[in-house]
């Protein structure tokens, strides 16, 4: 297969696949853009059907944190990594520590950390194969400070996003009594369930695994359930994509009934033109590379010069309401997409840098 002609091959400078028959590794790594620095991007543990998905999530994901980073204001590119298998039952030991002596031929071109299916515990083992990895445990490991857990981070970085949709559309970003419906209750989706509980939203909740949903359920009275093929039909004030990608399409677009589109999933738009017809029917789209960049800006605080810092770190993800404001002033000034805005700032900073990298 050549790689290059398939449509989410755009621009990128690697893809290439890992293999060890020993332990059933089985992935592929993808960087798309190093201007800005060195590429940093999740490692995700799917079980995909086939090569070929998990090629195209890769493109996808890793040309999305190139957008994120920049959009961020953080000097890294954009990669990322997808291991082939059911965490749950092919992740071991051994596979994680053969992963990471596989981080090593990289020699520091990409560096990595946890994503769906890969925890911070996962990153600990891999990290005793490799340097090249961020998001560790809070507390030293050696020379270095974990940041932790990044999903609590990324869940409030959310947060100030839904805010700033919610003072573009209704003029105040009070969350009490809005509602939200939230698609996906792992760390990130259920973090920010807690965050949106705690403000008095109204929560509509959904997930594939009953047991998240029953966890929910106790945490949050009152919250309604309802299946997860409907929860985007659902009549609230904003639709919360907290799962996998591709949830804005032909078939779910139709149906929605919000005014607000604002959640943690990556590459929610399963095209571009989706975004487009978000915007003709009228409805505030907070591109995802932009809202849920509060994981990236917590694990990329580890490689500052004095090490992680709580407070630095928090109020940088703070900025993520001021850069959606942006957007949708941008987006309504020139008519255009909000996903159009946000591409054509990223375009505009990774211009300039190449610009100053060639004098």
């Amino acid at each position: 297969m050549d790689f290059r002609t398939l449509p989410d091959f755009k621009g990128h400078k690697l893809l290439t696949m890992i293999n060890d028959e020993q332990t059933g590794l089985h992935g592929f790594v993808a960087i798309h853009n190093d201007i800005l620095g060195p590429a940093l991007g999740g490692t995700r543990m799917y079980l995909y059907p086939n090569d070929l998905a998990a090629i195209t999530d890769a493109l996808r994901l890793s040309r999305g944190m190139t957008y994120k980073a920049a959009l961020a204001g953080l000097k890294l590119g954009g990669g990322k990594a997808v291991l082939v298998g059911d965490p749950k039952k092919n992740k071991t030991e051994a596979y994680l520590r053969v992963y990471g002596q596989y981080l090593n031929y990289f020699n520091g071109a990409f560096f990595t950390g946890e994503d769906v299916g890969i925890t911070v515990a996962d990153i600990e083992v891999i990290a005793k194969e490799t340097l090249f990895v961020n998001g560790r445990s809070e507390g030293l490991h050696g020379d270095v400070k974990g940041s932790g857990d990044p999903s609590p981070v990324t869940s409030l970085g959310v947060l100030y996003g839904i805010r700033a949709c919610l003072e573009t559309i209704f003029g105040n970003d009070t969350i009490s009594d809005r509602s939200v419906a939230i698609q996906g209750l792992g760390k990130v989706g259920f973090c920010l369930a807690n965050l949106l509980y705690e403000q008095g939203a109204r929560l509509i909740i959904a997930d594939t695994d009953n047991r998240l949903v029953e966890r929910a359920l106790a945490k949050f009275q009152g919250a309604q359930v309802v299946e997860p093929h409907i929860i985007h039909c659902q009549k609230v004030d904003v639709y919360s994509p907290c799962a996998l990608g591709a949830v804005l399409n032909d078939a779910t677009i139709p149906e929605l009934q919000c005014r607000i589109v604002a959640g943690a999933a990556n590459n929610q738009l399963a095209t571009p033109t989706h975004g487009d017809t978000l915007f003709t029917r009228g409805i505030l789209y907070a591109p995802d590379y932009a809202i849920n960049a509060g994981g990236l800006i917590n694990i990329a605080g580890e490689r500052e010069l004095n090490g992680y810092e709580r407070e630095r770190t928090l109020r940088k993800v703070a900025c993520i309401y001021d850069t959606l404001k942006n957007i949708f002033e941008r987006s309504a000034c020139e008519q255009v997409p909000t996903h159009s805005v946000a591409d054509k700032m990223v375009e505009e900073i990774l211009t300039n840098a190449e610009k100053l990298k060639n004098n």
